[in-house]
C-alpha cells in the first residue's frame, strides 16, 4: 500500500520536474537556444472573414439597388448586421445594426429613424446619432459604396 503525497513530495518532485524541462532552455554557451515553434492551426473559414474579404475587394458584395432604399428611411440588412439609409435624395449612409444599448439587432427604418425593438431607442438615418434612449450612443457607421444603382459593402 501507498502512503498519501505529502506536500514536500509534492513540492520536490515539482521542482525536479521543473529542472528536467529546463535542461533544453540554454545553449553550449549558457546563451538561450532557439526553441521551436509549434505550426499554428490555419484560422477557421468564419462568415465574418468572408465578409471582410468581399468589403476588401474593390467592389464588395451588393447588399441592395438604391431604389430599395427609400428617401428618409432605410433597410436593415439583419444577416450583414448593417443598416443603410438614404436621409436625402442620392445620400447613401450605412450604419451598424446592433443597437448600442444592450446590443440587440435594430428592426425597421420608420419616420425618419432606424429603431430598435427591445427597449425603444432610435436613431437618426442622417447620421445614426440617438433621437430616443435608453441608448447613449450613436450607432457606429459602416462602410458602403454606390456603383451606379448598386449599393456594395466596403
Amino acid at each position: 500500500m501507498s502512503e498519501p503525497a505529502t506536500r514536500r513530495t509534492l513540492l520536490a518532485t515539482g521542482a525536479g520536474a521543473l529542472a528536467v524541462g529546463c535542461l533544453g532552455c540554454g545553449g553550449k554557451d549558457g546563451g538561450d537556444a532557439a526553441a521551436p515553434v509549434p505550426p499554428t492551426a490555419p484560422a477557421p473559414s468564419t462568415p465574418s472573414a468572408s465578409l471582410a474579404a468581399e468589403a476588401a475587394s474593390p467592389a464588395g458584395k451588393e447588399l441592395a439597388r438604391t431604389s430599395e432604399i427609400p428617401v428618409g428611411g432605410g433597410k436593415v440588412f439583419k444577416e450583414h448586421k448593417i443598416v443603410v439609409t438614404q436621409p436625402k435624395k442620392g445620400d447613401f449612409k450605412a450604419f451598424s445594426a446592433i443597437c448600442t444599448h444592450q446590443g440587440c439587432t435594430v428592426n425597421r427604418v420608420a419616420d425618419g429613424t432606424i429603431d430598435c425593438p427591445c427597449h425603444g431607442s432610435r436613431f437618426r438615418v442622417g447620421d445614426g446619432s440617438v433621437a430616443h434612449g435608453p441608448a447613449t450612443r450613436p450607432l457606429p457607421k459602416e462602410s458602403i459604396t454606390v456603383h451606379g444603382n448598386s449599393i456594395h459593402l466596403g
